[in-house]
């Protein structure tokens, strides 16, 4: 298996992560167009700001601009993509073909997802393929960068190694909690994880105490994923509809007195920003905004990051 130390070379992302300093990455959700200039409007505000910026793949079971071909863009126009990956769409050789594809195009990072239900999104009747489960695709790109094989032994030119990754949904651990699943896919080699938002402080810290009680913590670089929310309404929205979501009444109730929810939304993001800096076990967080992308760099200017977040502990 490839350990830390080999694959932190594999890019900017991963060197960050390796160092130590805090690493805020945030997602993307490409637009529904055919025009790159629709995909960097977005992305220009989070050039300079974030190490990596991720690349949605079908977000919501919607239909968008390619995720490979987004994150072709971004690298042409100096943004490190975090290619995200479903298992939904595609069998083991579509998906076979887009990991040499990502690779022939200079994409060195990737988020495995196991993908939404098209039963969620805006055409419920299109079939879902899920040949592979997120296990799987991890180890299948795990065994192409260490062997530089695909199956059953198919050798592969060129460059193999990819800086993989996984999601999941943080949890308050009850007393006995083990982290089976994340640990099936640290096994079938995940070096980074991106988590679901969490925006309660206390349940990130025993989170990712509980990882490193059960080793994880050197094997996982951990990322909480948490929000600039712009109202209480849509607070509620994704603590409800959002399965894995965890957000605090007490923020939803300070949105609720905010004479502007949307600054108070973003306060907030950056105060979790400087918390989450200082936990141990924790490596950075994971912005995401889908319908209030401009909050993000608002966010990161508040919070200090790029300057007095650069380092553990500033």
């Amino acid at each position: 298996m490839t350990d830390q130390a080999e694959t932190a070379g594999i890019s900017g992302f991963a060197r960050q992560l390796a160092s130590g300093r805090f690493t805020v990455t945030a997602e993307l959700v490409p637009p529904v167009s055919t025009d790159p200039a629709d995909l960097m409007v977005r992305a220009l505000p989070l050039r300079g700001r974030v190490a990596a910026v991720n690349v949605t793949d079908g977000a919501g079971a919607r239909a968008h601009l390619s995720s490979l071909v987004a994150a072709r863009i971004l690298l042409d126009n100096g943004i490190e993509p975090i290619l995200q990956m479903t298992c939904r769409d595609r069998n083991r050789l579509a998906l076979e073909s887009d990991l040499l594809g990502a690779l022939a195009v200079g994409v060195r990072n990737l988020l495995v997802l196991t993908g939404d239900d098209p039963k969620a999104g805006n055409q419920p009747e299109a079939k879902p393929v899920f040949d592979l489960d997120s296990r799987a695709l991890l180890a299948l790109a795990e065994r192409l960068g260490r062997e530089r094989k695909l199956p059953p032994d198919t050798a592969v030119k060129g460059p193999t190694e990819l800086f993989l990754g996984a999601a999941d949904l943080p949890i308050d651990p009850p007393p006995g909690w083990v982290p089976t699943g994340l640990a099936a896919k640290a096994a079938a080699g995940a070096r980074f994880v991106q988590t679901q938002f969490c925006l309660d402080i206390g349940v990130a810290r025993r989170y990712a105490a509980r990882l490193a009680e059960h080793g994880l913590g050197d094997r996982l670089k951990l990322l909480i994923g948490i929000a600039p929310l712009p109202s209480a309404r849509s607070a509620r929205w994704m603590r409800d509809k959002l399965p894995g979501s965890i957000i605090p009444e007490a923020l939803i109730a300070r949105l609720d007195r905010a004479a502007d929810p949307r600054r108070e939304g973003i306060a907030i993001c950056a105060e979790l920003l400087r918390e989450l800096a200082t936990i141990p076990g924790i490596a950075g967080a994971h912005l995401m905004a889908p319908q209030n992308p401009a909050a993000i760099p608002e966010a990161l200017a508040a919070a200090g990051i790029g300057s007095r977040l650069e380092a553990r502990g500033a």
